[in-house]
This record gives structure tokens, C-alpha cells and sequence, in this order.
């Protein structure tokens, strides 16, 4: 599904040029949930971001579903991106101004699904994250936990091939982080790629495998045997 080859991430100013990633080589099949380790400043997030077609590298090749997508435009990454990835942050990252329906129905609109087939396909998703009774209500009106478990549910309405979670859990507490975790394995169960950024070593083993980073290079990549569910 995914490789990378030598990929490049460079930031310039005029004074400073910053390397976040120096010639990263990753292979993530179909199927597997894989963490990504290392401390602060170390790469994940750009790395991440990359993935996720949010940004571009500066050299190297990445394929993703077949497609050679590293110098991609902005439009081309935007469509490749909606209708095959699903992203889940730290900050929840809700419209507060719409409601708990509003912010699932989101991909939707931009697949241009139609209205019936959307409330269907949301109704059934806030069901499936246990928030039904609360689809009129505004982010503010929700716990840390309920507002991740919306988040959840909108970045797996539109069925992505690949769901993208930067510190999913970092906001909550141990509770709410590990029904987000298991919610992310029975995804993963159910067919779902899966990349999560964490600095949980906890978290990370909810996985098939850590790939690990310093200073923008992978150092290590261990098979996880899975200990839960």
C-alpha cells in the first residue's frame, strides 16, 4: 500500500535549513496497524503529514496505492487524500460550531454523497462510536472522550483505505485513551490500515509493528505480538 525510498524533508529560511527527515525507507502492507516512535522534533509528525498527503517531500520517492505521489500538486494530493484517508488528531480537531452529526457528515459532502446516503452512513457510524444520543450536540458540550470517539467516527465515515492517528490519545485519559485503542484494533480488524504517531510505548504495542525514529532516519523496526483483544 505504502513505500517510501529515500524521502526528504527540508525546511529553509534564509539563515537556517532544518532536515526533519533524511532518506527514510518505509514499507507498510494492506492490513497492518503500525506505530511510529521516537522522541520530540525526531520526524513522526512530517513524516505523518507526508504520508497523509498533507505535504510534499523535498526528494525521494513515496507510492502510495500504486501511484508514484511525491510531486504531486496541491489539487492532485487533495483528491487522492479524501477519498482514500481518514485522519485522527490529538486536538480532536471538531468544528465547534456544528454539531456532533454535522462534524461525521463532513467527508461526505466533500465526496459529494448524497443526503439520504449520508445521514445513513452517519447515523450508522455515531451508533457504532456509541454517540447516537448526542448528534445534536456541540463539541463543547462533549467529554475529551466523546469528542475523540466523534473524531473517530468521522475519519472512518467515508470507509478510507487508510486511517492516519497522530497522538490519538494524548488528550485523554487512561480510560478513554484505551477505548480509543480498541476501537483503532477493531478497525484494523475489520480490514483498515493503520499508522499511529505515539509516544506511548503502551499504545504502541496495540500494533503489528513500532517503527522508530531519531534525528529523521529510521533506527529500528520490531514485530509486536499482539497482547490485547
Amino acid at each position: 500500500m505504502i513505500s517510501t525510498k529515500k524521502l526528504k524533508k527540508v525546511y529553509r529560511t534564509e539563515e537556517v535549513e532544518t532536515t526533519a527527515l533524511n532518506e527514510v525507507d518505509v514499507t507498510i502492507k494492506q492490513g497492518e496497524f503500525v506505530s511510529i516512535m521516537g522522541p520530540s522534533g525526531c520526524g513522526k509528525s512530517t513524516l505523518l503529514n507526508i504520508l497523509g498527503l498533507i505535504d510534499s517531500p523535498s526528494g525521494g520517492e513515496y507510492h502510495f496505492l500504486d501511484h508514484e505521489v511525491s510531486r504531486y500538486s496541491e489539487r492532485q494530493r487533495s483528491q487522492l487524500r479524501k477519498n482514500n484517508i481518514g485522519f485522527i488528531f490529538q486536538s480532536f480537531n471538531l468544528i465547534d460550531e456544528l454539531t456532533v452529526f454535522e462534524n461525521v457528515e463532513l467527508p461526505l459532502i466533500y465526496t459529494k454523497v448524497g443526503s439520504r446516503e449520508r445521514k445513513k452512513r452517519v447515523d450508522e457510524m455515531l451508533e457504532k462510536m456509541n454517540m447516537m444520543h448526542r448528534r445534536n450536540h456541540f463539541p463543547q458540550q462533549l467529554s475529551g472522550g466523546q469528542q475523540q470517539r466523534v473524531a473517530v467516527a468521522r475519519a472512518i465515515v467515508n470507509n478510507p483505505k487508510l486511517i492516519l492517528a497522530d497522538e490519538p490519545t494524548g488528550n485523554l485519559d487512561s480510560a478513554n485513551g484505551n477505548d480509543v485503542m480498541k476501537t483503532l484494533v477493531h478497525l484494523n480488524n475489520d480490514g483498515a490500515t493503520i499508522i499511529m504517531v505515539t509516544h506511548s510505548q503502551y499504545c504502541a504495542e496495540f500494533g503489528n509493528r513500532i517503527i522508530r525514529l531519531l534525528d529523521g532516519q529510521v533506527v529500528t523496526e520490531n514485530i509486536i505480538n499482539k497482547q490485547f483483544l
